[in-house]
């Protein structure tokens, strides 16, 4: 048909790496579809790291203000911390008519078990707040399958279709 393309045997030296030209033969054809796979491939895994990439600068400049605020009120409650469970203390010392020894204890150990449990909701919650990597992830994904089909089907002959 005139709209499809001619088959030439390929020319002398333009085939292996020791200069044969591969001719349409099966070790030829064998070697230029492993090549073809592996250049798919290499080219998947480009494409995947870019998507990758960009995932990673988007989600570091949607995260970079608030994370800056959150060390900046860290440190403000940080210093400010030791001078509210020492008055707690000094509170409930005078209260409670107990030294205030027992009061610090009493004061620590309270301010130790909130910040554990603080801690324990806020890392259960860690995890969805990697999901701006859900499109990496639904696209290496989707080149893994791409993968395996090519794999399981790369030694069956496949139907000709005609126009």
């Amino acid at each position: 048909m005139v709209d499809q393309a001619t088959v030439r045997p390929g020319k002398p030296g333009a085939g292996d790496a020791d200069g044969k030209a591969n001719n349409g033969t099966p070790e030829g054809r064998l070697v230029g579809g492993i090549a073809e796979f592996g250049n798919d491939i290499a080219t998947l895994a480009e494409l995947q790291y870019k998507l990758a990439m960009y995932d990673l600068t988007e989600a570091i400049g949607k995260a970079l203000i608030p994370l800056a605020l959150v060390v900046v009120g860290a440190v403000f409650i940080l210093g400010a911390l030791p001078v509210l469970l020492f008055g707690v203390a000094e509170l409930i010392a005078a209260a409670f008519k107990i030294g205030l020894g027992w009061a610090l204890l009493l004061t620590s150990l309270t301010t130790i078990v909130l910040a554990g449990v603080v801690l324990t909701v806020c890392a259960l919650r860690i995890p969805a707040a990697l999901s701006g990597f859900r499109r990496s992830r639904e696209e290496l994904q989707r080149n893994l399958a791409w993968v395996r089909t090519v794999l399981v089907h790369s030694g069956r002959s496949m139907p000709r279709r005609f126009r």
